[in-house]
């Protein structure tokens, strides 16, 4: 089972990113897909979830109005679009896959990716 996040950068304050997704060697059907974050020197952070049947979507606080998960079923691929970024939206952003109904809690995730550094810098 493979979580391959990508689409990390360097972008400058008020510009956007796209992150992907792309799973493979199992069926996600049954999952929510994730996205995380870890600044240095802090905690991990919930960012967005989506539940692959379905399409149900999730949102911490900090994601709410400037980012928007969606999955594109045929090609096995959550994206995140990351729109007016602050440079405290720097960090590691990792995607990961759980059967929990409870997607905010990174803890019941059972798959994760490699991640991918996000970098919101002028």
């Amino acid at each position: 089972v493979q979580l391959q996040a990508s689409g990390g950068g360097l972008v400058q304050p008020g510009g956007s990113l796209r992150l992907s997704c792309a799973a493979s060697g199992h069926t996600f059907s049954d999952h929510a897909v994730g996205w995380f974050r870890q600044a240095p020197g802090k905690e991990r952070e919930f960012v967005a979830a989506i539940r692959w049947s379905g399409g149900d979507t999730f949102y911490g606080d900090s994601a709410k109005g400037r980012f928007t998960i969606s999955r594109d079923n045929a090609k096995s691929t959550v994206f995140l679009q990351m729109n007016s970024l602050k440079p405290e939206d720097t960090a590691v952003y990792y995607c990961a896959a759980t059967l929990s109904d409870y997607v905010v809690r990174g803890d019941l995730y059972d798959y994760w990716g490699q991640g991918t550094l996000v970098t919101v810098s002028s």
